[in-house]
């Protein structure tokens, strides 16, 4: 089923509500006048309500589900339905506000 493509100006959050921003996106195709994300684009992750209790915080995410049919760069393309897996916690990222306009598969 057709999904909207991810790119730079995405909201993204780990479960635990800390953003999440991706550090390498695919600058030669864009999305909305920004840059769209790939499977292989990690992301940093700050102010995970972790911080300060016994359990570690998310600190890192990357993607381990992409587009099945839409390339860039010869890597899948991340869509709001991709799966994401972060680290330490093993827990996912959450899309929040996506473009509308351009879908993948």
């Amino acid at each position: 089923m057709p999904a909207p493509i991810l790119h730079l100006g995405a909201t993204m959050t780990c479960l635990h509500a800390g953003p999440a921003t991706p550090l390498t996106p695919f600058p030669r195709v864009l999305v909305s006048g920004q840059p769209i994300v790939t499977q292989s684009t990690p992301y940093a992750i700050t102010g995970c309500a972790l911080a300060g209790t016994s359990n570690p915080p998310c600190i890192t995410a990357q993607w381990v589900v992409g587009a099945v049919r839409v390339l860039a760069g010869g890597v899948p393309v991340v869509l709001q339905t991709s799966t994401a897996v972060c680290v330490p916690t093993g827990t996912g990222l959450l899309p929040l506000v996506v473009q509308p306009r351009v879908m993948a598969t």
